[in-house]
């Protein structure tokens, strides 16, 4: 609780502390009569400079301001944790995966995983009262299963059977239950305070997660290398064009919640 509001503080003082250092500064200067720089500028108008660009770095990254985000705190504290776990094994391990094991073993066990979560996702849309799109998972998970060598290959989505994601946090948004505060998990990565807490209920709706340890532990491993590698590029991509990655990330995970529950922007779950 300590290291909260010391971060906390950290993340809110920023700009002050810039600001001081600029008083201090233009105090030192107004005493030699506004010597120039190399280029002209006094540093008055320097310091002035900074200021507006301080000022626009925090309106654009809106630090401590987002009402959706009132555990900023809390959250960038467990996003730079997360931010180590991934540069230190989960990007290499990922990186030397897509580097080294073939393509099509690498589509082979995407399709394997998201085989499984079809019968999740058909619970889903059922309680959502899709019956349709539910129907329409099980004869994926039939098909796939039956002529796709234990879903290794997606015959489904070839033969015009469409492929659907959903997840408690998705069901019980679609029957109003808000999402809450944005909410950053440790390891598991961006959420709400309404998805965290659906997801127990999603893992116990994960067959994998119900089957012996050597096979649960094994797969859960697979699992989890073969996401982060589906999202190398991704990824990389922000790091290069993001401002403030926690923030795009956060807009980013909000946005996309909001239009799974609510594709025709119906609701107020945003």
């Amino acid at each position: 609780m300590r290291h909260f509001f010391h971060f906390r503080m950290q993340s809110s003082g920023w700009r002050w502390i810039g600001m001081l250092a600029l008083v201090g500064l233009m105090t030192a200067c107004s005493s030699v009569g506004g010597v120039k720089s190399g280029n002209g500028s006094t540093f008055s108008q320097i310091g002035d400079q900074a200021d507006k660009a301080l000022t626009q770095l925090s309106e654009k990254t809106n630090i401590g301001n987002n009402p959706d985000d009132p555990l900023e705190g809390y959250n960038r504290v467990i996003f730079s944790f997360n931010e180590g776990v991934d540069e230190a094994i989960l990007k290499p391990v990922a990186s030397g995966y897509k580097s080294f094991i073939p393509e099509f073993i690498q589509a082979g066990i995407g399709n394997f995983f998201s085989n499984i979560g079809d019968i999740w996702t058909s619970v889903n849309n059922l309680l959502q009262g899709k019956v349709e799109e539910g129907a329409t998972d099980l004869l994926r998970v039939a098909v796939n299963t039956t002529f796709g060598i234990g879903g290794v290959i997606d015959v489904a989505s070839k033969e015009g059977l469409p492929k659907h994601l959903e997840d408690f946090g998705q069901t019980l948004g679609v029957w109003g239950v808000g999402p809450g505060p944005y909410f950053i998990l440790p390891i598991i990565g961006p959420s709400t305070v309404r998805d965290s807490l659906a997801l127990p209920v999603d893992l116990q709706g994960d067959i994998l997660l119900r089957t012996r340890p050597l096979v649960r532990n094994t797969t859960t491993v697979m699992r989890v290398i073969d996401k982060r590698a589906a999202a190398l590029d991704a990824t990389n991509l922000i790091e290069e064009a993001a401002l403030d990655k926690y923030v795009f990330i956060r807009a980013g995970h909000l946005q996309r919640r909001a239009a799974q529950v609510d594709p025709e922007g119906k609701s107020d779950d945003k």
